[in-house]
């Protein structure tokens, strides 16, 4: 009962047959590789998602105008100006859940740099823009608080921005012009890519949100802002917190509705990881419709080894080998087999994976979960399927198996 020799007396068994093998290895090959390729799949877009939605900010929360009422028409979310910069101080120095918080506002503008202009957005922010949204200063530096409260004429730039006005050059102390009013541009933002809407975050200007609003909109209110929590934890009680300052600013009632809409980006994180994991186990699940057909094939080949070696089993018995020797004998072969075709199904799997990824342009994540648990169900597999052609090889009469012809 040595475990080498049991080892090397399945392999030399399963090499007798090597074509019969190798098919019977294929549909775990093919199970195992299914499991591995689909669970890739869904985890790459589940990081992908994560990553787009990371790429926002951390902890966010984005609060906008609420709807209007008007004549009978209900008008959406942002149609009436009910925020102000005042709302956002508030919030930043009486919530406590909240870190960091800054005013909004939006303009499309045409930008002009010598002979070259772009058509692009002009975002008025705060100073704390590069903390909210974990975007950096790639060159040059950030406006300050000095800027906001002197509605300086600064600017930082997105990259797109400047490779379509300054091809080849610095921007950094350049003077473009919006509206044909000058601005100096002070630094240039880290590439940032597209968000999950597939909009271009790089194709923007950042300045300070009170020269937007005095210098190109003429306004007093907020477009929209930002804020973000001290933690992820403290998202929803931020949220909270926000609602019921607001509701108190803004004097609306306890049968009224907000005039205001707190959007929390950790439920959307949420949701979207709760769609993308049961998508993965839904992929992952009828993936693994093939590893049971495989284990079904062990089952079959088994059964016709036990009747081919019928003869085999009676010698065996008569000089001396028991019920559970033999057993044991024939579950090591069926383990063996299925091992044997989880090995080859992961380096499979990976390498449909790495094929799809390249090909596709789909993402895709191979984790060390998903090939261990693939293997071993793998290994289990063949232990439930091969035990039943065991136990009928050890159940066999000794008179009646050397009889056998």
């Amino acid at each position: 009962m040595n475990p080498l020799v049991i080892i090397r007396i399945a392999f030399r068994a399963l090499n007798k047959n090597k074509l019969r093998s190798t098919l019977t290895m294929l549909g775990i090959i093919i199970g195992v590789g299914a499991v591995i390729a689909m669970v890739s799949i869904g985890q790459g877009a589940q990081s992908t998602i994560q990553d787009q939605i990371a790429s926002i900010g951390q902890n966010m929360l984005f609060i906008r105008p609420g709807s209007s009422n008007q004549g009978g028409m209900r008008f959406g979310a942002g149609s009436v100006s009910t925020l102000t910069a005042d709302d956002v101080e508030a919030i930043r120095r009486e919530c406590s859940a909240v870190r960091y918080a800054s005013p909004g506002v939006r303009a499309s503008v045409q930008v002009v740099f010598g002979n070259l202009n772009w058509s692009t957005s002009v975002q008025g922010v705060n100073q704390d823009l590069p903390e909210i949204r974990k975007w950096t200063v790639e060159s040059g530096e950030f406006f300050t608080e000095v800027d906001i409260r002197t509605a300086a004429r600064v600017v930082v730039l997105g990259k797109t921005v400047v490779l379509n006005l300054f091809p080849g050059t610095d921007p950094v102390g350049q003077v473009i012009r919006i509206r044909n009013l000058p601005f100096r541009v002070l630094g240039v933002m880290a590439t940032r890519g597209q968000n999950q809407m597939g909009d271009d975050q790089d194709d923007t200007i950042i300045m300070p949100y009170t020269t937007a609003q005095r210098k190109l909109l003429s306004i007093t209110h907020i477009n929209f802002a930002m804020v973000s929590a001290v933690s992820p934890a403290s998202t929803f009680t931020a949220e909270q917190q926000i609602t019921e300052l607001l509701r108190q600013r803004h004097r609306i009632k306890p049968n009224q509705e907000d005039d205001f809409t707190v959007r929390n980006l950790t439920d959307v994180a949420d949701a979207a990881e709760e769609t993308n994991s049961i998508m993965t186990r839904l992929l992952g699940s009828v993936a693994g419709v093939s590893l049971l057909v495989g284990g079904i094939g062990i089952m079959n080949i088994m059964l016709v080894s036990v009747t081919e070696r019928t003869r085999e089993i009676g010698i065996r018995m008569a000089v001396g080998a028991r019920s559970g020797h033999i057993r044991l004998q024939f579950l090591t072969e069926s383990v063996v087999l299925s091992l044997l075709g989880g090995l080859m199904g992961v380096g499979f799997g990976i390498g449909i994976s790495i094929i799809i990824s390249r090909l596709l342009g789909w993402p895709t994540l191979v984790s060390p979960a998903s090939i261990a648990v693939s293997f071993l169900f793998s290994g289990t597999v063949g232990i439930l399927f091969g035990y039943y052609p065991a136990r009928k090889a050890a159940g066999l009469d000794p008179i009646e198996a050397l009889r056998y012809e």
